[in-house]
Formats: structure tokens, C-alpha cells, sequence
């Protein structure tokens, strides 16, 4: 692993820390991608009493010496203790002596002269998991607005796994009082760059950090459970079951799998409630499917069309976000699966869904498009500009662009783009390093 690698999401949290306070600065995003890494990163670049930073998971300092564990030295692993259930009246204490410090950092500042060399930092305050403090927006409402009120020149960061729990309390208490930072799976390039993965590597294994050195220390059956315990069952039960109540938790475990296996693949709800036990109805599958969405798991992808009432009829076409899942759940060891060309493909195409759902930005959507017999794998969309991509994972000839001409033909009226994704390693890099938006016409 490259300690000194920077993911550019974390370059674009320390520049919104250098810029005037204006907004809170919401980072939010699936579980173990690095959101606490980032922000530890970012603070480690700052003078120690620029900033603070408090887990709301932490266990609180046995030591009572005075000693600041929220402080940028928390961050490195000083605090110790026994856990503790942290509440509102936690937030507000944090918040007041962040107050103090923030005041004593400005003026020390202003005796340095910082003003005049345009090198006046603003203080920084880190909640982490800050969504484990039932109703948290609220109280944050009021000190945020409290210190604009007063001019305060702190930074206020929220980090949250799931991002559904984060926008739970954004919604109901500080809509126009925050600027949101997605972090998402990460990318063939990042997992390239940090690690030194192959691309044979990351098609299959995918793009979680935390398990990455078992692969390169050739211990898959290690990296398998890591991903099954740490990662997965954290995201069912502590994400998604902690969200609200799920009146089949165990329909929605079996959706989850299911749809691992099926990444890539245009699945009916019919044949879907066919292959679960007890799975109520198609509301029920398509509020999991949801679920599963935004907390970074599964998405199923709208079929594409003018009229949304024609999206909503299709079925759609599941692909994870991660393709980690996916191999988890397959049978197949990583030499098995590269030997067989058929499930490689399968790879291929759910690495190329993952890719372009993590790496559309705002206003940027992501679906599919199919008119028996043709159909095409992938469609990027913004109002009328559409990108309509198939993906191949070995040479192909002129027939695989017909499905993209079919679709070109029936959406004169749309500006579209079409390209084929993939044939070999090369193209499928290359399509693996640039975001959905790239394959939008100008």
C-alpha cells in the first residue's frame, strides 16, 4: 500500500477546509471506504490546535488529566477507555469547546499577521458517525446557527456511513445549512495507484481498501471473510436494519445475495419473488432494492425511456456496487473465475455498472436499455444528452455496435453518444479510469 496516496475526494475536503465557512461540510458514503482516513489525513496536515475530532462511536478518555483526545492527537489512537452512549448533550459539550478553541487558534493567528498573508485558517470540527446521536440535526441546527450568528470562523465536518441515516437528519433539520461530499467505492485507478492492483485483481475482488492486503499477500479465503463479516453484515444489520423496521430481515438478506449473483442481468420482480422464501409482494422487493441502494450495496437500474411510467414498468437490472459482492457470493476462487470466460464477462459488465453508478455525478443517471432483440448494456443519461454503451471483455467485431444503433435510431430527437466499452485490457482500463459524465455528447 502507498501511505502517502490521496484519494482526490480527500484533496477536495481539505479545500473546502481552506476555504471561508459558509456551509457544513457533509461527508457521507458506504461503510469502510475511507471516510475517516480521509478526514485523519486532512488533520494531520493542520497544526494540532487548529482542530478537533470526535467519533460518536468512540469509548470516552479514561484519563482525566485534561488532556484534549478531540484533539487532532484522537486521531492517531491516544484516547482509551470504557464505551460510552453519547447523546445531545455530548454533541453540545464537544461543540462548546471547540468553541474556545476556535477563538483562542483566530487569535493566534491574527498575532502571527496571518490575516495579511491570506493564510487565515479557519478552525475545524469533526463529528464522525455522527448518526449514532439520536436526533442529532437538530442540535447541530442550533450551535451552527448560533456560531453564524456570532461569525464564528469554525468549520464544521459530519462524517456518516450510511448515507439514507445521514440524510434522515440533513432533510428534516439543516436543509440549506450544509454541502455534501459523496464518497464512494473506489476505483480501478485508486486501487491501482494505492495498492498496486491488477486489473485482472480489481474486476474480481473489487474496490474495498480494508481487505486489499490479503490479496496481495495471496490469501483469498482471508479476504472472502473479511468481506462477509466486516463488511456485509455490517451493512445489513447495523446500516440498513438500524434505518427502520424491516419486517423481513431475512427476505431482505436473501435479496441481497440473489442479487449478487445476478449482477449485470436484467432479472424480473416476478422471477425474483419466485426464488426468495416469504417475500410478500413487489412493493416490499422494490423498498429493499432501495435500501440497498443508498447504503452502497445493490442498485437496480431503470430500464430507459422517454416517458418515466415505461421506466417504472420494467424490471431492472440489478448490479452491486462493489464487485467484492459479487465474488463473494460466486463459488468461484479467483483463478476459477478467470478461467472461465464466460463468468470473466460477467465481471466485466458488473465492474463497468459499478464503475459508472459510484462515478455519476450530480444530475447524472445510469440505466439500461432493451427492445427484443436488441438491446443495449449500459445508458448515461443528463436531460437530452444520452450515452449508450456496450461492454465487451474480448474483441468483438462490427456486430456488437447493433443494439447502439437500434437505440441511436429510435432517439433521434435525444443528442446521442454511442460507444462500445471493453474488447481488451487497454479500452477496459481506459473506460474504468474516466466518470460516467466523460461518455455524455458535448
Amino acid at each position: 500500500m502507498n501511505e502517502k496516496y490521496w484519494r482526490p475526494v480527500t484533496l477536495e475536503v481539505m479545500a473546502r477546509l481552506h476555504e471561508p465557512v459558509r456551509r457544513i461540510v457533509v461527508v457521507a458514503g458506504p461503510r469502510q471506504i475511507g471516510k475517516t482516513t480521509a478526514i485523519h489525513q486532512v488533520l494531520r496536515e493542520r497544526s494540532g490546535s487548529s482542530c478537533a475530532f470526535y467519533a460518536s462511536d468512540a469509548p470516552e478518555p479514561a484519563d482525566e488529566r485534561g488532556v484534549d483526545y478531540g484533539s487532532v492527537e484522537r486521531v492517531t489512537g491516544l484516547a482509551t477507555g470504557a464505551a460510552s452512549h453519547h447523546d445531545r448533550s455530548w454533541v453540545t459539550e464537544k461543540w462548546h469547546l471547540a468553541r474556545r478553541a476556535a477563538v483562542d487558534w483566530h487569535l493566534e493567528q491574527l498575532s502571527l499577521g496571518n490575516e495579511a498573508t491570506g493564510l487565515l485558517l479557519p478552525y475545524v470540527l469533526v463529528f464522525d458517525e455522527i448518526q449514532h446521536v439520536r436526533d442529532w440535526s437538530g442540535v447541530v441546527k442550533g450551535l451552527w446557527d448560533e456560531d453564524r450568528a456570532q461569525g464564528l470562523p469554525m468549520h464544521v465536518v459530519v462524517l456518516g456511513s450510511a448515507p439514507i441515516l445521514m440524510q434522515r437528519g440533513l432533510s428534516e433539520s439543516l436543509m440549506g445549512r450544509f454541502e455534501p461530499i459523496e464518497m464512494t467505492h473506489w476505483s480501478y485507478s485508486e486501487m491501482r495507484d494505492c495498492f498496486g492492483f491488477t486489473l485482472d485483481q480489481y474486476l474480481y475482488f473489487g474496490g474495498y481498501p480494508g481487505p486489499a492486503h490479503w490479496v496481495l499477500e495471496d490469501q483469498e479465503t482471508r479476504w472472502h471473510a473479511e468481506v462477509l463479516l466486516s463488511l456485509v453484515e455490517p451493512n445489513l444489520v447495523k446500516d440498513i436494519l438500524a434505518l427502520k423496521r424491516i419486517e423481513k430481515p431475512a427476505v431482505l438478506r436473501q435479496l441481497f445475495q440473489l442479487g449478487c449473483t445476478y449482477s449485470g442481468q436484467v432479472v424480473s420482480m416476478t422471477k425474483l419473488l419466485a426464488q426468495l422464501n416469504d417475500a410478500g409482494n413487489t412493493t416490499t422487493l422494490t423498498e429493499y432494492l432501495h435500501l440497498l441502494r443508498v447504503a452502497g450495496l445493490l442498485a437496480g437500474l431503470e430500464k430507459y425511456a422517454a416517458q418515466a411510467i415505461r421506466q417504472r414498468a420494467a424490471p431492472p437490472k440489478l448490479n452491486v456496487l462493489n464487485n467484492a459482492f459479487l465474488a463473494v457470493f460466486s463459488g468461484r476462487t479467483f483463478a476459477q473465475a478467470r478461467a472461465d470466460a464466460s463468468f470473466w464477462g460477467h465481471l466485466v459488465e458488473s465492474s463497468i455498472g459499478a464503475h459508472l453508478l459510484n462515478s455519476a455525478g450530480h444530475g447524472v443517471r445510469v440505466g439500461y436499455w432493451r427492445e427484443s432483440p436488441q438491446e443495449v448494456d449500459f445508458v448515461v443519461y443528463q436531460g437530452d444528452r444520452v450515452g449508450a454503451l456496450e461492454v465487451k471483455s474480448v474483441a468483438y467485431d462490427m456486430g456488437a455496435r447493433k443494439g447502439l444503433r437500434s437505440f441511436a435510431e429510435r432517439h433521434q430527437k435525444m443528442r446521442v453518444r454511442t460507444e462500445v466499452l471493453g474488447g481488451d485490457d487497454f479500452a477496459l482500463a481506459d473506460a474504468l479510469s474516466v466518470p460516467a459524465s466523460h461518455w455524455l455528447p458535448e
